[in-house]
C-alpha cells in the first residue's frame, strides 16, 4: 500500500467505537480506540506465520505526520485517560523495507531477512520510530505512550547504537515486555525460522542490564510454542528446562496448528523440512497436550501429563521434590 494510501486510510473518520449491536460493550475495547498502527507487513518470514500472505514481506508504513495526527485527536476522544496504548503493527520496530533491493524487485524468495543469520544486505534503523514515539510523548496531554505490539528482539540488537532498545525500556514499558523467542532448541528454531537461542540470551541479558541501570521492575514475557514440526520430546523437556533454570513463566503458549499457505504447514503434512529431510512431527492429541503442559510446567492442573511426558522422554530422573527437578512424584 502507498504511503499516501496508507495515511488517507488510517485518517478517514472512524467512530472508535463498538457497533451498536454489542449491548454489554466490549472489555478490550480501550486498547483498540487508543493505539495506532504505524506500519504493515513483515519481514521476519516464520515459517508457521502466513501474515505475510496478505500484508507481504516488504514494509510499508504511515508517513510521520499522519501518525501524529491520529496521535493529536486520540486525546480529545472522549475517554482518553493519557495513555497510549500501542504504536505499533505485525511487527512494531519495522519502519522500512529490509534493504533497497526490496524496493525494486521485492523478497528474495530463496532467502530469509533475519535468519538463520541476518541477511548483509540487511538495513537496521529505528531513527524514524524512535522520533515518532518521541514526538508522540510530547503531545500536549499524553502521559505514556507505550509499545504492545510484537517486536523483534535480534532487531534491536543489530543496532549498534541502541538508543531504541534504551529508551523502549526508560519510557514505552508497561510493566511486561512481550517477546516471542516460540523455542529455545536450535533445531526447532531453524524449522521455525528463529533466530539461535544465543540471540534470545543476549537480549535478556541486556533488557535486565537497562532495567537495572534505569532503575525499573519490568519483565519479559515469552510467547512460545508446542509441537512445531521438530520437537520431540526431548526438546520439549529442554525448553521446559530452560524456563524453570531462568525463571520464566510464559502466561501464554500456544500448540502449533497448521494453517494455510504457511511453510510450517507443508512441513507438518509432509514430514519433510525446506531443505527436503525428514522431520519429526507430533501429531498425536496425547503428545500435543504433553508438549504444550511443559511448557507451564509449574501449574499443578498439568502435574499429571507433565510426569507422563518426562517418562516418555526417559527423564524420570526430573520428577521429584526441589530445585533439580520439573514437577513432584504423584
Amino acid at each position: 500500500m502507498p504511503q499516501a494510501e496508507f495515511d488517507r486510510v488510517y485518517e478517514l473518520p472512524y467512530c472508535y467505537a463498538p457497533h451498536p449491536s454489542y449491548t454489554e460493550g466490549v472489555p478490550a475495547i480501550e486498547e483498540v480506540q487508543f493505539s495506532i498502527i504505524h506500519n504493515r507487513g513483515c519481514f521476519g518470514a516464520c515459517s508457521f506465520c502466513a501474515l505475510t500472505l496478505h500484508q507481504s514481506r516488504v514494509v510499508t508504513c504511515r508517513s510521520h505526520d499522519s501518525v501524529l495526527r491520529e496521535g493529536a485527536a486520540m486525546t480529545k476522544r472522549p475517554g482518553f485517560k493519557g495513555y497510549i496504548h500501542d504504536v505499533g503493527g505485525p511487527t512494531a520496530n519495522f519502519r522500512q523495507p529490509a534493504c533497497k533491493k526490496q524496493l525494486t524487485q521485492g523478497a528474495c524468495p530463496d532467502r530469509r531477512c533475519l535468519s538463520p543469520t541476518p541477511c548483509p544486505s540487511l538495513e537496521v534503523d529505528h531513527s524514524e520510530y524512535l522520533q515518532i514515539l518521541r514526538d508522540l510523548r510530547s503531545l500536549p496531554g499524553v502521559k505514556k505512550v507505550f509499545v504492545r505490539s510484537g517486536l523483534r528482539y535480534d532487531y534491536m540488537l543489530l543496532d549498534r547504537s541502541k538508543d531504541f532498545v534504551k529508551e523502549l525500556v526508560a519510557h514505552h514499558i508497561s510493566g511486561q515486555l512481550k517477546v516471542a523467542p516460540e523455542h529455545v532448541c536450535d533445531v526447532v528454531l531453524l524449522r521455525m525460522g528463529k533466530p539461535p537461542q544465543k540471540v534470545f540470551d543476549d537480549f535478556r541479558n541486556l533488557y535486565a542490564k537497562l532495567n537495572r541501570e534505569y532503575k525499573k521492575e519490568q519483565y519479559i514475557v515469552p510467547y512460545l510454542m508446542s509441537s512445531h514440526p521438530g520437537s520431540t520430546m526431548k526438546e520439549a523437556v529442554e525448553l521446559a528446562l530452560y524456563l524453570k533454570r531462568t525463571g520464566l513463566r510464559p502466561e501464554q503458549v500456544q500448540d502449533f496448528y497448521p494453517t494455510p499457505g504457511t511453510i510450517s504447514t507443508a512441513m507438518y503434512y509432509t514430514g519433510l523440512d525446506e531443505a527436503g529431510k525428514p522431520v519429526y512431527v507430533a501429531k498425536t492429541q496425547e503428545e500435543k497436550d504433553m508438549q504444550r503442559a511443559l511448557l507451564q510446567f509449574y501449574r499443578p492442573q498439568n502435574y499429571a501429563r507433565v510426569r507422563a511426558a518426562l517418562m516418555k522422554a526417559g527423564r524420570a530422573d526430573l520428577i521429584g521434590r526441589g530445585q533439580g527437578f520439573l514437577v513432584p512424584p504423584a
